[in-house]
């Protein structure tokens, strides 16, 4: 009997979050495996393994596109049904993918929208209590804002990986490659006091990693969960911890920083990234710097 897609997914799923992909990553490319298997089930067909073809999912992508559904939306389902199919040749699933070949829908690249600086004040605002939750919160919002790093980078993050006398934070990134990371004065501020609140926690011997719940180290999920509560109390819509790191791009390169320099901080080792973190905000910077030069004064 084939595989239902269902149970495939769940096993691809934990597949994700064991390689450290983020929640948000992992619900979209599960989504398109859930509306793929839905269209199957709306023509009665069996969600299964052996309907998973290239026939099957070039129809699937005709419907959605028929539908109105936009370009950008067909090159996620696309994207995430492809890496499905990857996973599937990679656990001996099938012998081949049957997306092998297939050409990508071509979507027009979305900024991911700054963090502005009142949204950011009021982050901080809703994470200024003493409690052992908003000293932990308080600082991870810094950390993130400050240092630009990922979700799970931060989650990584062990007691010896922060510095407080050169004001940095040693970073295990993409490949295990590492990184030093440098924070500012109230980010050390925030990370001093949660520290002093840490030591009170009755799971603080059992682990060296630096965040803590209230069960033992805070995972990517639980991260995740944090950011969305504390956007929700604050009024940010649409927060998740990758906002914080293109609003960090797009503060560096705004005060003038160096696109190399970044480049090393956000642990790229691509250049293309620059100007994908750089599109966030690159209209606003543009604007600025024509009012700063006001070229049409100088006649």
């Amino acid at each position: 009997m084939a595989e239902r897609l269902d149970d495939l997914v769940a096993s691809w799923r934990r597949h994700l979050r064991a390689a450290d992909k983020a929640p948000r990553t992992v619900e979209l490319y599960g989504q398109s495996v859930r509306f793929f298997t839905r269209w199957l089930t709306d023509r009665g067909r069996q969600p299964t393994l052996d309907e998973l073809t290239r026939s099957a999912i070039a129809h699937w992508l005709g419907d959605l596109a028929d539908a109105g559904q936009s370009t950008n939306t067909l090159s996620t389902r696309f994207r995430g049904l492809r890496r499905f199919c990857r996973w599937l040749v990679a656990e001996n699933l099938v012998d081949r993918s049957p997306m092998e070949g297939m050409e990508q829908p071509k979507a027009a690249p979305q900024p991911v929208p700054i963090l502005t600086d009142e949204e950011i004040g009021a982050l901080l605002k809703a994470t200024a209590g003493s409690a052992f939750a908003d000293r932990r919160d308080h600082a991870i919002l810094r950390v993130l804002f400050d240092c630009g790093v990922r979700i799970s980078e931060v989650t990584r993050l062990t007691l010896l990986d922060v510095d407080f006398d050169v004001e940095v934070v040693r970073v295990i990134g993409k490949g295990r490659k590492v990184r030093v990371v440098p924070f500012g004065a109230k980010t050390s501020r925030a990370l001093d006091r949660y520290l002093r609140e840490r030591r009170k926690h009755p799971k603080a011997g059992e682990t060296d990693r630096l965040w803590l719940s209230q069960r033992g180290p805070l995972s990517v999920d639980g991260l995740d969960e944090r950011i969305r509560i504390r956007g929700t109390q604050a009024g940010v819509v649409d927060l998740h911890a990758h906002r914080f790191r293109h609003t960090a791009a797009h503060s560096w390169l705004a005060a003038g920083g160096g696109e190399q320099d970044l480049k090393r901080l956000m642990g790229w080792t691509s250049d293309a990234m620059l100007a994908v973190y750089g599109s966030s905000a690159a209209e606003q910077r543009a604007r600025e710097a024509a009012r700063r030069l006001r070229l049409g004064d100088r006649l």
